[in-house]
């Protein structure tokens, strides 16, 4: 699979066939039998496998031992590995339960004398890039058993070495999982904030309106208090439609900074050292460069439609956007904006646009239309406020979270490489 490869002292290098006790894909009970399905016995296809983490401990279908008789199916042991070789190429899974899976997955049962359930699993998650690389340049995209098992490694002659390797990416692999875990509460709770912040508002002792205590009156939007009123996003912010040409202009080294929506990581943020950058000769027009302001707004037109992303605060230098986005410029308050444009009924709003016509798009005359439900100047101002240090919590755990992966990712190419040793923790 890897030419010139390097064995650090200590390691050695083996096919597939010579570390699995045991190699087998499952089977599929015919779906048309209701006799074979909604049994006892867990069933695990590719979708399973994706939805899933590093354990399966459940599965969505469930088929009866006689749908087990009848296939190719077989019972894998709990404490397996199962690995994808159709569709999602090469995700490797462990079981916690015993389960049959479908044939899109190869079952391996390690020799645990020559390698560590825990540290095969990370080994073939390093290598899946590789692994994908090798299976593209065959005749045939997908994997199969014969394929897998001629796949070589370098790893630990030592069990104890692996179990140490595996120990330590499992302990980012928690810390991962508990952050992950905090930011889908802390997910939970922002959207109902932002529904009971953004339609209903705060009353003068700091508390959420209702209609048992305030007046309300009905809007296109629904109930909202009677202080307030529904206004076109036009009326707020000035929308800029970047250019009008949609292919993509060559990337160069040095050169503008070119925006887009996937330019922000995971965690909401630019980078903008690394960003895509095109030549000067490109921009031929003054109009195609921008000073972007804090407070900014981009929002995906084509492609990825929506998804308003606030632009940080840049130098003040020319940037120039991506065609798939129209630049939106606040006019006032642009933190009541960005939050009234990711918020749930501005979404209902966008996806009814979106599938009211034939060509998927959203330009200018869609995005001043949009509805905005608006509250007096002063209290716009409190629900940001609140909004805010809300965000700022949350944005610590999404930056917190990208910073464990990228943890991972640098252990991973370096303990399962050799390039770092893990001798030395070894008692």
């Amino acid at each position: 699979m890897e030419e010139n490869i390097n064995i650090p002292v200590g390691w050695h290098l083996k096919q597939v066939v010579e570390f699995a006790s045991k190699m087998q894909s499952g089977g599929t009970p015919k779906s048309d039998n209701l006799e074979y399905y909604n049994g006892e016995i867990p069933f695990v296809a590719i979708d399973d496998l994706s939805k899933s983490n590093k354990y399966i401990s459940k599965t969505q279908k469930k088929i009866t031992n006689k749908g087990l008789v009848n296939s190719s199916a077989w019972l894998v042991p709990k404490y397996s590995l199962l690995y994808s070789i159709y569709a999602t190429l090469g995700v490797p899974r462990i079981n916690l339960i015993e389960v049959a899976t479908n044939q899109a997955i190869l079952n391996i049962l390690p020799n645990k004398k020559i390698i560590s359930l825990e540290f095969l699993y990370y080994l073939l998650l390093e290598k899946r890039n590789t692994i994908l690389s090798h299976s593209a340049h065959t005749t045939q995209s997908n994997l199969n058993a014969k394929v897998v098992k001629e796949l070589e490694f370098v790893f630990p002659k030592s069990t104890i070495e692996q179990d140490k390797i595996a120990e330590i990416l499992s302990k980012v692999d928690k810390a991962i999982s508990e952050t992950e875990i905090i930011i889908a509460k802390y997910n939970r709770i922002k959207t109902g904030l932002m529904q009971d912040l953004l339609t209903k508002g705060i009353d003068e002792n700091g508390n959420i309106r209702s209609e048992e205590t305030h007046e309300f009156k009905d809007s296109p939007l629904g109930r909202i208090p009677k202080e307030w009123s529904v206004k076109n996003l036009g009326e707020l912010i000035t929308a800029i439609d970047p250019q009008p040409d949609h292919r993509t202009p060559p990337q160069v080294l040095d050169g503008i900074p070119y925006l887009g929506i996937s330019d922000f990581t995971s965690s909401g943020d630019i980078d903008v050292i690394n960003c895509r950058k095109v030549g000067y000769n490109v921009l031929t027009k003054q109009s195609n460069t921008f000073n972007l302001d804090e407070g900014d707004i981009i929002f995906g037109k084509i492609g990825t439609i929506g998804k308003p992303k606030k632009l940080p605060n840049f130098e003040k230098s020319p940037f120039t956007l991506s065609a798939n986005v129209i630049l939106i410029k606040p006019i006032e308050c642009p933190a009541f904006v960005y939050w009234s444009l990711i918020s749930d009924y501005v979404n209902v709003q966008v996806s009814l646009a979106i599938h009211s016509t034939s060509q998927p798009a959203f330009g200018m005359e869609k995005i001043r239309a949009l509805n905005i439900i608006t509250p007096q100047p002063k209290e716009r101002e409190v629900i940001t406020e609140k909004l805010k240090a809300f965000e700022n919590i949350f944005s610590e755990e999404e930056k917190k979270l990208y910073k464990l992966k990228s943890i991972k990712t640098g252990l991973m190419q370096d303990l399962l490489s050799g390039k770092k040793r893990v001798t030395h923790l070894i008692n």
